[in-house]
């Protein structure tokens, strides 16, 4: 790592380049973003009577194609001002500013005669020892050294970002033979460390690793599906969070990456790969053929598996194409035994094992796929990839897996998957067998807080490279526990840290979890010297639950439930003062009471994607969890006369009241969620709870005393009020809210402007958390907060935006 990456430039800015362009700005490297010069005026230019000599004409297409990026939904950019990074310009007039940047990263057409016209015109401006990759999906690396410098080729390789570069993790890092081994090493630590990517290195083979077994999955269930007598719709309830996988598994995200992309690369394995013992199921079944010939392309063409329509009342529908027929039709729900037996179940790993279980039609399709996909991820080891950690890293990275091919056959045991294999009349690769004859009956397994591999060369299990330093929580949990009951664990980190982790549905906040912060703080308090929590689930927490709320509303039990919400209180004040640092770690969505257990630690360490924010407004209700405590404190501090305040004001409670959710973690900053000079972002999921360890142990080792509780926070009393009031009264005039926000909304001043009092005073956080509390029980006998809540429970939602 003696490189330092301070500016990058990025040559194309189509769909991938411009989102590649935005990552790099997110982590705060200066980016060139260059593409071509139109060659003729469009209509709005000529109008304009421009000049194809004027800079905004030459810079249109790069212009224009960056503007679309910014405007994405899901954003490639954490922060719209991170986009002030980006420099524009075009491959003619500021080429020659490639001599100042320290990477280069070409991402034009996949062409391969274009790519080397582009790198003939880097060689001009390029300075020797600049590091130079190409961002292609399916053209070999090592063809496009032809021709080119030593120098060039020393720091060339392959870095090949997946789409969307912000969200997708994986990066595969592919050498040549030319490439030096020191930029390889470079490249798989920056993009780890900096990007926060799971980097892997792939070998220069058709499709690399990750769309090499991704798309065999897809093009297998292609190629089956009818013989299965499964529908679209059957195939996507199988193969998506069942198995730990995205929403949209197979046919959606079809559609979502394009049927073309899909064809493009399943061509491109059947025409170079004719080894491949599976190279048949790379040929396009007839309805593929079909569907491209009619340019049903998905998303991008308005219909591919699937097609939104609306009915003659107006009502939107999603039809899912009859693959025999080709015609679309409703969808109809999906129903397996099997599947009823695996949703009561949240553990993926006991869920993943009893998918096979069954007799059913469901049970079957997973033996045959499981089957297939274990047979073929052996066979390409090492064809393309020398370890089978690779495979697993990239496919879970690269499509959203929970659980790789190695990973799923640990689950269901040595002997099973051999089985399933057989059964399908495949056959695992030869070393498979031998690893059998040495003992090995396993992929990996744990020792001494590290995950350990097979491997193939010297037959014996190793740490994954790259994980020697990190902290890792699944590595630990079998050894380490210390406590744990049905709804959180605590195990040891070593060096006197404990991790605190929940494992409730979407790590909803229940007495259960209040219960195991309640522990974790006594044992820190008492034997270790701080407690960090975080998890390894999908989310951080989604709030409150909401079932025990409502069923406690609804039978007025209001004795008991004053005596949750005050518990609930009293263990966020209790994380803010306890004599121990607590550090907390966030990812995904931290909501609810989620983001107010964030915002009592001594420090948060969030991932930068971290979806943190208040929204129990909602639901009818205020964050009664010291939340609306947690806002009027902060809002109060550094408070200066007139409209500052006032703005402070209306801006802190616009953010509870319109129930705002931070799209990054750098976004909460801004909203107030988290603090400018204390808490941080991290870009690498994998390294944040090594971070927040470290954090903890930096605030133990240099001498932790307890903060004095809050006594002094000022609050604006009767002025803020006014400013509520009218504010309400104003937005139910204009039909901006109804009665009912009307309500809420004023019992949230009360609390932010600490009552009714006539004039600014210093007040304790205990007598906010009353008002709150007092407030939060309120809202909950209002008629309209319950059916909020009860509509909630019967979605089977959680306290969310």
């Amino acid at each position: 790592m003696e490189r330092k990456i301070n500016k990058v430039a990025v040559l194309g800015s189509g769909v991938m380049g411009s989102q590649i362009a935005c990552h790099f700005a997110n982590i705060g490297v200066e980016v060139l973003l260059l593409d071509i010069v139109p060659r003729e005026l469009d209509p709005k230019e000529e109008k304009k009577g421009l000049k194809l000599t004027d800079k905004v004409v030459r810079n249109r297409i790069v212009d224009t194609a960056l503007f679309s990026a910014l405007k994405m939904s899901p954003s490639p950019i954490y922060k719209k001002e991170f986009a002030s990074r980006i420099t524009t310009g075009n491959m003619e007039d500021d080429m020659k500013k490639i001599s100042e940047v320290d990477w280069i990263i070409e991402v034009v057409i996949e062409r391969l005669d274009i790519k080397k016209i582009v790198f003939e015109n880097v060689e001009k401006f390029r300075k020797p020892g600049t590091l130079i990759t190409s961002n292609t999906s399916g053209i070999p690396i090592n063809m496009m050294l032809d021709g080119r410098s030593d120098d060039f080729k020393k720091h060339f390789c392959g870095t090949h970002f997946f789409n969307p570069p912000r969200y997708l993790q994986l990066l595969e890092i592919i050498p040549t033979k030319e490439t030096d081994q020191s930029v390889v090493d470079f490249f798989m630590e920056y993009g780890s460390q900096f990007l926060g990517k799971k980097t892997v290195l792939a070998k220069d083979t058709p499709a690399f690793i990750a769309n090499r077994v991704g798309v065999y999955s897809i093009m297998s269930l292609f190629n089956s599906v009818k013989d299965l007598g499964l529908t679209v719709e059957e195939i996507d309830k199988l193969t998506g969070t069942v198995l730990g996988r995205q929403k949209s598994a197979t046919f959606r995200t079809a559609d979502v990456v394009g049927l073309d992309t899909l064809v493009l690369v399943s061509n491109g394995v059947k025409d170079n790969c004719p080894n491949d013992e599976e190279n048949k199921l790379f040929e396009l079944p007839d309805f593929i053929s079909k569907m491209v010939e009619n340019k049903w392309l998905g998303s991008k063409t308005g219909q591919g598996f699937y097609k939104k329509t609306k009915d003659e009342n107006g009502k939107t529908e999603i039809l899912s194409l009859d693959l025999e027929t080709l015609e679309y039709k409703s969808q109809k729900r999906v129903s397996f035994p099997t599947l009823d037996m695996a949703k009561p179940i949240d553990d993926l790993e006991k869920r993943t094992a009893m998918l096979i279980q069954g007799k059913d039609k469901a049970a079957e399709f997973y033996k045959m796929m499981f089957g297939g996909l274990f047979a073929y991820a052996t066979n390409r080891v090492p064809e393309i990839a020398d370890d089978l950690f690779k495979i697993d890293d990239a496919i879970k990275a690269g499509f959203g897996w929970a659980l790789g091919p190695f990973e799923t056959w640990d689950i269901l045991g040595f002997e099973k998957g051999l089985e399933l294999i057989e059964k399908q009349g495949k056959k695992a690769a030869q070393w498979v067998h031998d690893m059998k004859a040495r003992g090995a009956t396993t992929f990996y397994k744990k020792e001494n807080g590290q995950k350990l591999y097979f491997d193939l060369s010297s037959k014996e299990y190793k740490v994954i490279p790259g994980t020697e330093d990190l902290v890792l929580l699944d590595a630990l949990r079998d050894d380490n526990t210390v406590w744990k009951n049905t709804d959180a664990t605590i195990v040891d980190l070593g060096d006197g840290i404990l991790n605190l982790e929940f494992h409730t549905k979407m790590n909803t906040i229940g007495s259960g979890v209040i219960a195991g912060i309640q522990k974790a703080l006594d044992l820190a308090e008492t034997e270790y010297k701080g407690l960090v929590i975080s998890n390894t689930g999908g989310n951080f927490s989604a709030g409150a639950n909401v079932g025990m709320i409502f069923m406690m509303a609804a039978e007025q039990d209001f004795d008991e439930l004053n005596f949750a919400v005050k518990t609930f209180q009293d263990t966020m004040m209790r994380v803010r003062y306890s004599n121990t640092p607590v550090i907390v770690a966030p990812h995904n969505l931290a909501i609810g009471g989620g983001c107010e257990l964030a915002m009592h630690a001594d420090k948060v360490v969030a991932h930068a994607e971290t979806y943190i924010g208040l929204v129990e407004f909602g639901v009818g209700l205020i964050p009664g969890g010291g939340g609306t405590k947690e806002f009027a404190k902060r809002f109060s501090d550094g408070l200066k006369d007139g409209d500052i305040r006032i703005n402070r004001l209306r801006d802190r409670f616009l953010t509870i009241g319109q129930a705002k959710v931070a799209t990054s973690a750098y976004e909460g900053f801004d909203l107030g969620y988290l603090r400018e000079g204390i808490d941080e972002v991290i870009v690498s999921r994998e390294r944040q709870l090594t971070r927040a360890k470290a954090a903890c142990l930096e605030f133990a080792n240099k001498g932790y005393t307890a903060p004095l509780r809050e006594k002094n926070i000022t609050i604006s009393g009767q002025e803020g009020l006014g400013i509520v009031y009218v504010g309400a009264n104003s937005m139910l005039s204009g039909n901006y809210m109804s009665e009912h926000d009307k309500v809420i909304s004023e019992k949230l001043g009360f609390v932010l402007c600490g009552g009714d009092i006539s004039e600014r005073v210093q007040v304790s956080e205990q007598y906010l958390l009353d008002l709150e509390r007092k407030a939060f029980l309120e809202l909950c006998a209002e008629r309209k907060t319950l059916e909020r809540l009860e509509s909630m429970v019967k979605k089977g939602k959680v306290l969310r935006n």
